[in-house]
């Protein structure tokens, strides 16, 4: 059965694409044949990218295709190695299914309360109003300025909830904006140090997929 990672959000802007493009990409380059199910009919963010993409020549390939409903996205998931769910740009009743669906769940989240306390309401749902296991819902934190005690206080006030919290972090950083304005993806960006940082968020997520898929 294909490895199925879903990102779900409460509301816009904390990362969800992103982290979903490089975790495919990521899984690609070790050879896995990948497909993103976008579910973001309206911006089509995900399937826009892959164009950019291709148009590029970029390597790996990743298939990406819109969908309109979990059924259908798993209808594909067989003719591929593993399936990323890029859920639609804020949570409706579909993110549920997904989350049912899925491996492992990935809530992107700023470091304010703005965006982490919808972060928690969404996991929260999904937990207590969907019985979707704690140990499958996972928060990735993106967006993280130079503060360090913002950081310390995120994963604070994560660690008091009962979901995973990833290791490493996205800075907000321009080159990432950047690499995915042609194509690529934040593990394929020309600094290193800027590639290493996501390297570690994305290393994490698969490794925690991976191994919530082999029990």
């Amino acid at each position: 059965m294909a490895l199925r990672i879903g990102f779900a959000s409460q509301k816009g802007g904390p990362g969800k694409s992103t982290d979903a493009r490089g975790t495919a990409v990521g899984l690609a380059q070790n050879g896995w044949a990948v497909k993103i199910a976008d579910f973001d009919l309206n911006q089509s963010t995900s399937a826009l990218w892959n164009v950019r993409r291709m148009k590029r020549g970029h390597s790996p390939e990743i298939s990406v295709e819109q969908f309109g409903g979990m059924a259908q996205a798993l209808a594909k998931s067989g003719d591929y190695d593993a399936i990323i769910f890029d859920g639609a740009p804020r949570a409706s009743k579909d993110t549920a299914a997904m989350a049912e669906a899925c491996d492992l769940l990935v809530i992107p989240t700023g470091l304010s309360l703005d965006d982490l306390e919808p972060a928690v309401a969404l996991a929260d749902a999904l937990h207590f109003k969907h019985a979707i296991p704690v140990e499958r819902i996972a928060f990735a934190l993106n967006q993280v300025g130079d503060s360090q005690a913002e950081l310390d206080e995120a994963r604070e006030y994560l660690a008091g909830k009962p979901y995973h919290v990833l290791d490493g972090h996205l800075p907000k950083k321009v080159s990432y904006s950047r690499a995915m304005d042609v194509g690529l993806s934040v593990i394929e960006v020309s600094h290193k140090g800027l590639r290493i940082q996501a390297e570690q968020l994305i290393s994490a997520i698969i490794a925690r997929a991976t191994a919530l898929q082999s029990k």
